[in-house]
């Protein structure tokens, strides 16, 4: 079956929307008024979530550090270096077949699904985003049925970092009368979301940090807790291990002490956890002096927060001081310079918070091999940007499973706030169900909880589980 895909242009020349409104430039849409209430303010002020989720930046671009933290759900940096670590071997056409599962072709009149990815841009290179993409699409429509037995034909558009084109991105998709859009990987997702939501299309998003999406209870299905990696995790693991305390060592910017400050000491106090935080200013080379009392009163778990500098410095801090207890951290904290500059027996055990288990042969990496095996070329599978895509379509076709009669974006929005729980594709075995109780924080999250990779002694994931509840 040949997939369907239409590539819309953002050099057009602007229109006015199926709804009537005029378009207005990239900056002017987003002016719209931002939900009022805290939580919209803590997210404000951790801008880091999903946006840097960017993991096909380019070894040679200059990221700013709220860029590169992205601790909200956590790349699998730790699985993309060149330390080695156990491949996910390719499938043979057999194996792949199996996989696939029997075929179930789709029919009938082709169903139009929004795709806007970051493309590539002058500091990214999201590009395997859009490969993936159309493989997605044409194992769903081979195997999958479609949706509610009706071809999925993709309508792309890439907003390549330019909040001007996000937005026209965005405008496009409504022009063409998509039915839903699915996002992957984008530093601009606001831009690009606010024009499918004023014209209420529902849009799924693999990741986002940005309060509007997340605090929307209409339209939006965000597939990626917020808080799962940098508050949750730390909470799940300190509980499993028996420890009363949990102490979080974070570099004190604003980006990465919002939510240390205001939500992470209610949740642990509700755990049953007494909370310290511990704020270490970023460039500081030698943490021992910071780090000694911390030791001596008995931190507990350890919680470390910030980039792979901040972090080497605050990993050979604590095993300066003298500490042996168990070390938690972010996959951003774990790069090949940690590697280098971290002894092995520390990084031995060590656990970080994880999107999708990249690296090791299990379900979904063998079930993500297959698809791209065989209906792509050229795309690099270690890499987490593909897999997001993935991830994000394969769920939103999940969650309309049991759509049925005419598609439209109002039956689709019925559709995902009745899905059951489900397992979601290519996240490791979590769960997701969009009926807006999965957080306390943001309305449109649809997972509870996150992955968790324990290291070897060379910083590589030797295996994966699930911490915190599942959605559902």
């Amino acid at each position: 079956m040949n997939l369907r895909v239409t590539r819309v242009s953002t050099d057009r020349p602007a229109r006015r929307t199926r709804h009537g409104r005029a378009r207005l430039s990239g900056a002017a849409r987003l002016s719209g008024a931002a939900p009022s209430f805290s939580a919209a303010r803590l997210f404000s002020a951790a801008p880091l979530f999903g946006a840097a989720r960017l993991s096909g930046l380019t070894r040679r671009s200059r990221v700013p550090l709220v860029v590169v933290l992205a601790v909200g759900v956590g790349l699998v940096a730790a699985c993309g270096g060149s330390g080695g670590g156990t491949a996910t071997p390719a499938a043979s056409a057999g194996a792949a077949s199996a996989l696939l599962g029997p075929v179930a072709r789709a029919t009938g009149t082709p169903v139009k699904i929004g795709i806007i990815t970051e493309g590539k841009s002058a500091i990214s290179d999201m590009s395997a985003q859009d490969t993936v993409a159309d493989a997605t699409a044409k194992w769903l429509n081979e195997h999958r049925s479609g949706i509610a037995g009706h071809p999925i034909e993709l309508v792309k558009c890439d907003a390549l970092g330019d909040p001007g084109k996000a937005a026209d991105c965005g405008n496009r998709l409504v022009e063409a009368n998509v039915a839903a859009a699915v996002f992957g990987e984008t530093a601009v997702m606001a831009a690009a979301w606010k024009p499918l939501h004023d014209a209420h299309v529902p849009v799924m998003l693999y990741a986002t940090s940005d309060a509007g999406p997340l605090l929307d209870k209409d339209s939006t299905f965000v597939l990626s807790d917020p808080t799962a990696g940098t508050i949750g995790m730390p909470i799940s693991v300190a509980k499993s291990l028996g420890l009363k305390k949990l102490t979080a060592i974070v570099i004190d910017v604003p980006s990465a002490v919002g939510l240390e400050t205001t939500v992470a000491p209610a949740q642990a106090k509700a755990a049953g956890l007494d909370f310290n935080l511990v704020r270490i200013p970023p460039g500081t080379a030698d943490m021992t002096p910071q780090l000694q009392p911390v030791v001596a009163g008995d931190p507990g778990l350890v919680f470390v927060l910030g980039n792979d500098s901040f972090c080497i410095s605050a990993f050979n801090g604590l095993r300066s001081a003298g500490f042996t207890g168990h070390i938690t951290s972010i996959a951003q904290c774990v790069t090949d310079a940690t590697r280098k500059a971290v002894p092995g027996s520390l990084l031995n055990g060590m656990q970080i918070s994880a999107s999708s288990p990249i690296g090791l042969d299990n379900p979904s990496t063998r079930l993500y091999k297959a698809v791209v095996a065989t209906y792509s070329k050229g795309v690099d599978t270690s890499q987490q940007g593909g897999m997001s895509m993935f991830s994000a379509l394969a769920g939103f076709q999940t969650s309309v499973a049991r759509l049925t009669g005419d598609i439209t974006p109002t039956s689709v929005l019925s559709a995902i706030r009745s899905m059951p729980s489900t397992e979601l594709p290519g996240a490791g075995g979590l769960t997701f169900q969009c009926d807006g109780k999965a957080s306390t924080l943001a309305s449109s999250v649809c997972t509870r909880g996150s992955l968790v990779a324990t290291l070897d002694a060379k910083g590589q994931p030797r295996s994966y589980q699930v911490v915190g509840a599942s959605a559902g």
